[in-house]
């Protein structure tokens, strides 16, 4: 079970954690391997909870 955002710490920004992965993507020319393979894995896991943790930002704003 993925940890809900709230409980997750710090979360950075989904835009940034994009900007990284495009960069990394770029950085291998497409292919990713070993190493770079991993830290994929790791930035899209992030990527994905920083987009939950915004959406549910959004939602408090919005219900408060």
């Amino acid at each position: 079970m993925i940890p809900s955002p709230r409980c997750a710490g710090p979360v950075r920004p989904a835009a940034v954690v994009n900007e990284e992965i495009r960069a990394l993507v770029l950085a291998c020319g497409g292919w990713l391997y070993g190493e770079s393979r991993q830290r994929y894995e790791q930035l899209v896991a992030e990527w994905t909870l920083a987009v939950a943790a915004e959406r549910l930002r959004e939602e408090i704003a919005t219900a408060a």
